[in-house]
């Protein structure tokens, strides 16, 4: 053939004739053949065919020029297996995937990778480990695409390293808004041989032996650990005996990255093994009650149809180009698991995919340009709850939708106050105090800022705990912030309010909702009933239980004024001579307080009502029956004493019970100070207001 008009150049020799006459391919289903005829004026001795694809020699066949003279059909079937060519029925091991390559006389290509589930090939032939296990909500997806669900909020050994001795991580888990839905809380990474726990928290907080420790974008290195932190979250990685593992956490979802030499076996929820759930729980890191499981009522907004939908993004672009690498139905099981059962709030449908995608770019560097916008999680935001720190009792979360980011209740502490729509605990009353405390979550889930509030005097405020942001407001008998005193027939109240600041002090508009909390503690009026002591024991004391305010009640005989000795066993105590009673409380506020005797009688048998009685105290006053009876310091302080001359009922013989009646006072000015007419030795009425109802009684009694 004369191609002189577009000769043809080859390794600088320029060719104006070819001796080719035809060469044909043909395909045929899987097989494929090639045909050489070649022209009588071809001189050489043999002709050589090169079958090359993408410019690389899939095959060299030489053949006769008396054979090709003739023409000639040779076969050049074969397999196309990620870009490369093999001839069929033939095998070969491919270095760059780790694989041997069997290509059947059919045409069809099988692989089959030298390396294990958990391992990737270098390049060269060789496997090493390349694996990741990924914790995102409750659920664990294994190095090798296995899942576990963790129902409850206990902790959990994620990962237990044989090539790395004493290495362990472990996860804790907790509810957030729902009690039956569960969220990786914090990972811990523990070395036992240092004797040391790092534990990655919410908000990117690092504690070191419950130490916090302050970290930025520099890393530190502690007991071999180098921590980082980033926009993305806080990674520790650690290294030894040609094994790195690193941990990635940031706050909802934790990457487990390990990377070294195959074949080390693997254990925990991470690892492919077979022990049980139970089997991997962390007891040292699982609270009591942690196992407990909860069904919370389903909520009607879910539309898992819809869900599901959207988890299977995760087999569309962009993500394909991951899901040869990593198998995306780990991913949509857990996210469809958890978005059917628990709100799409605080950018939890974006994290599922963000997951996805950082594995990804973890374990195979493939980066999946676009998928945010694709996806509609332009506005989601990784470090929404960076540096975010809350109690033990929050979590991390959107004020709204869309909105920034704050503390809020756990479900299962919101749930036993919000049954008794509460904010907080019960009132403290203490000797001389009050508290009572709140909680700031409870507080903002209904608008309230703990800041705008004060008690009935503004300069009382709450106080807000650091760490456990629980709100305290007290009062005492030093600083009673304006609180009010009031009694009734049964009971002494001390009572305040919890209220909003005065509007005038916001300006024309404010944003805080009314709020108006009573709480308050009492005193009950003494109630100690028919107790008869013979007077040769020193003294009776009551316990008196006051709702949350205790106190007791003393009731002591002396043989002199200055109430020093006590009358003991062996005291010979003769008929008419002056014994001096005390009445003494311990426990009560004596500021707000003071006791009232306002009768004494001694009756013939233990009970108050016995047949026989004489009065002793009348209405706060001695009688003026009977000249040997004197009071002292009634209705002034929290105790008081009188004195009188012994004696014996006429005609009877045997003991005598002396009974007291006292009441509580609310002390204001002198009005609870007994008026008596020292002619008349009557008590004006006064007081009548505090009558009690259930006063105490208290007893002593006497032998002759």
């Amino acid at each position: 053939m004369n191609i002189a008009s577009c000769p043809i150049t080859y390794y600088g020799q320029k060719y104006d004739r070819v001796y080719i006459e035809q060469i044909e391919l043909g395909n045929f289903g899987t097989q494929s053949i090639l045909a050489i005829k070649t022209y009588s004026g071809y001189t050489h001795v043999d002709v050589e065919a090169d079958a090359q694809v993408n410019g690389l020699t899939v095959s060299k066949q030489k053949f006769q020029t008396a054979e090709t003279n003739k023409g000639v059909i040779t076969d050049v079937s074969g397999c196309r297996l990620s870009g490369v060519v093999y001839k069929t029925n033939t095998t070969a091991r491919d270095p760059n995937t780790c694989s041997t390559v069997t290509c059947d006389v059919s045409g069809v290509a099988r692989a089959v990778s030298d390396c294990g589930p958990m391992e990737r090939c270098q390049g060269d032939g060789s496997c090493v480990w390349n694996t990741m296990c990924t914790v995102i909500g409750s659920t664990v997806i294994d190095f090798v695409g296995g899942t576990h669900s963790v129902p409850d909020r206990c902790g959990y050994t994620l990962m237990r390293s044989t090539p790395i001795l004493g290495f362990q991580v472990l996860g804790v888990f907790q509810e957030r808004r729902r009690q039956d839905v569960s969220f990786l809380d914090r990972v811990i990474l523990q070395l036992d041989e240092a004797d040391v726990q790092i534990s990655l928290e919410q908000g990117s907080r690092v504690r070191v032996n419950n130490k916090v420790l302050m970290l930025n974008t520099t890393a530190q290195v502690v007991h071999g650990v180098e921590l980082t932190k980033d926009q993305t979250g806080v990674t520790a990685k650690i290294s030894a005996s040609n094994y790195t593992v690193s941990v990635l956490f940031d706050g909802t979802t934790s990457l487990i990255h390990m990377k070294g030499p195959s074949g080390a076996p693997m254990h925990g929820l991470c690892g492919h093994s077979s022990r049980t759930l139970s089997e991997e729980k962390a007891s040292e890191h699982s609270a009591s009650g942690c196992e407990i499981q909860y069904d919370d009522d389903a909520d009607s907004t879910i539309n898992c149809n819809a869900t599901t939908e959207w988890c299977n993004l995760l087999k569309q672009a962009p993500f394909t180009a991951c899901n040869l690498h990593i198998d995306p139905e780990p991913f949509i099981s857990a996210c469809t698991q958890t978005l059917c059962k628990y709100p799409a709030v605080d950018g939890l449908k974006c994290q599922f995919l963000e997951a996805y995608a950082r594995a990804c770019s973890h374990h195979s560097n493939i980066r999946m340009e676009g998928w945010r916008s694709k996806s509609s999680c332009s506005d989601f935001r990784q470090d929404l709850c960076q540096d975010q720190f809350c109690s033990a009792h929050e979590f991390c979360g959107e004020k709204s939708k869309g909105g920034e980011a704050r503390c809020l209740c756990r479900a299962s502490f919101a749930s036993k106050y919000k049954s008794t729509s509460t904010f907080g605990e019960p009132t403290i009353c203490t000797q001389k105090s009050a508290s009572v405390t709140l909680a700031k979550c409870l507080l903002e889930d209904k608008g309230i800022d703990y800041s705008v509030l004060h008690l009935n005097d503004q300069a009382c405020k709450g106080e807000m705990d650091n760490l456990t942001h629980m709100v305290t407001f007290s009062f005492n008998s030093s600083n009673t912030c304006g609180t009010v005193v009031m009694s009734n027939n049964s009971q002494i109240i001390y009572k305040n309010t919890i209220v909003t600041r005065n509007s005038s002090m916001f300006g024309l508009i404010n944003r805080h909702s009314p709020v108006h909390i009573d709480f308050s503690c009492f005193y009950s009026q003494p109630d100690v009933k028919s107790l008869g002591i013979t007077l040769k024991h020193s003294s009776v004391i009551q316990q008196i239980s006051s709702g949350e305010w205790n106190y007791s009640l003393t009731m002591k005989a002396y043989t002199s004024p200055d109430r020093m000795q006590a009358i003991q066993s062996n005291s010979d105590i003769a008929l008419d001579e002056k014994i001096w009673v005390e009445l003494k409380t311990d426990g009560l506020d004596g500021k707000m307080v003071v006791i009232v005797t306002d009768s004494c009688w001694a009756t013939n048998q233990p009970s108050p009502s016995g047949s026989l009685r004489y009065d002793l105290i009348i209405n706060g006053c001695p009688n003026p029956a009977d000249q040997t009876v004197k009071v002292e310091g009634n209705g002034q302080e929290t105790s008081n004493y009188f004195s009188f001359n012994t004696f014996q009922f006429s005609g009877k013989t045997g003991d005598v019970y002396l009974h007291c009646k006292v009441e509580l006072c609310v002390r204001q000015s002198n009005s609870c100070i007994p008026r008596c007419s020292h002619g008349e030795r009557r008590r004006r009425s006064v007081m009548s207001k505090y009558k009690d109802e259930n006063p105490a009684f208290i007893n002593l009694a006497w032998t002759y």
